[in-house]
Parts: C-alpha cells; structure tokens; sequence
C-alpha cells in the first residue's frame, strides 16, 4: 500500500472513532496501541508507523503531550503476536490499532471492550470480526483493502461490453481470504443477468502454475 493512502486510511479511522471521541473527553494523556505483524527493519513497515504518527499529529494528538504510542512488532510469529495483544490489553489503552488479520484475531481473542481499529484486513466479515460492513458490532471497527461487493460490478460491467456472453470463467485463488466473498457476490447478481458461471481455481503446485477450469 502507498504511503500516501495509508495515511489516508489511518487518519480516517482516527477521525471517525474512536479517536474523536476521545478528544472530547477531558484532561488526561490518552494511550494508543499498535500491533504490527512486521519487523522494526521493514521499509514497509517503517512507513506505515510515519505515517500513522503524521496522521495523529494532523488531527491534534502529539507523541509526549496527550497521547502515548506502544507498539508492539510481532514479525509475523505466531506465538509472538498472542503475547504481544495480551500484553497490550494489559496496558489497558483507550483504542487499538491493527493492521492485518493475524494481529485481529488473537485482540479479539482477548478483549471485547477496548476499541479495535483495522486496516489492511481483507474479509472482516468472513473472519468473523465484524458483523456486517454496514454494522460491525462490537469493539472492532475499520477499513478493508476494497469493498468485495464491487466484484458484482465486473459481472455487470462484462455484459455491457458482450451482452450476448452466457457464460462466465470465475479465475479465483482459493488461499486468497477475500476470494470466496468476490465469488459470493458475483453469484448474486449472476441470476440477473442470465449467466452461467464457471469457477476457475488457480494454484501454485511445484510443477503447474496453471487455472484448472471446472466444464
């Protein structure tokens, strides 16, 4: 992700909740956490930490003055990131940040008050975080890489340009998260516009790296 739209992404979630309604709160240093499933090396990584401090700094919150920052780097450990979200909880922090469903799910795992925000998770709704987009319900909240509805418009977009198309190849990794939400909202308006479709896995077997289409 762009270093420009993460801090877009960041900045929005603080905006929105629950960071704003902290700043309504009176007196006091507030306390953030953050769970990242990297390394402190990682470019990517140190680009997202930048740019989540310039977002806070935009919207009022200055590292020192009301707000503290712990942050917690799993590298991707398993083990590691269980320990880091206990510890975090224990350090009782009005809201959270998580990027990534592997940082999610053991918060989750451990606490259903303190306010969760996401980013970079693909199906929350899937992974059993959220209710639903329009209701997460719950403590967790958050942004998606992009909405997985919008697979719908592809079916509708492919039948303005062939109407006369009745069949349709569906090409998904099924390793992928988002991919059975995708083909789920596809099936949904496949009805509508009278077409038949035809999932195609892809995978990445040692000596094939070919889509098996399913006749």
């Amino acid at each position: 992700m762009r270093r420009r739209n993460f801090i877009k992404i960041v900045a929005g979630a603080a905006a929105v909740w629950p960071l704003a309604a902290l700043a309504q709160q009176a007196g006091g240093t507030k306390r953030i956490g953050f769970l990242m499933p990297a390394t402190a090396e990682d470019p990517l990584n140190q680009a997202r930490e930048v740019a989540f401090f310039q977002g806070l700094q935009q919207l009022g919150w200055t590292v020192g003055q009301n707000v503290r920052i712990d942050i917690r780097r799993t590298a991707g450990n398993v083990e590691s990131t269980s320990k880091y979200a206990a510890e975090l909880i224990a350090l009782r922090p009005d809201v959270i940040m998580a990027s990534g469903s592997s940082a999610v799910g053991p918060l989750l795992q451990v606490t259903h008050s303190i306010p969760i925000v996401f980013a970079n998770v693909p199906d929350p709704v899937g992974a059993g975080f959220v209710e639903s987009l329009a209701r997460p319900g719950g403590n967790a909240t958050g942004f998606i890489n992009f909405e997985y509805g919008i697979a719908a418009k592809w079916l509708e977009l492919l039948k303005e340009i062939a109407p006369s198309v009745k069949r349709v190849a569906v090409i998904r990794d099924p390793v992928l998260a988002v991919g059975p939400a995708q083909y789920g909202a596809i099936q949904s308006v496949a009805p509508s516009f009278a077409v038949e479709l035809k999932p195609s896995t892809c995978g990445t077997p040692p000596k094939s790296n070919a889509c098996l289409l399913q006749h």
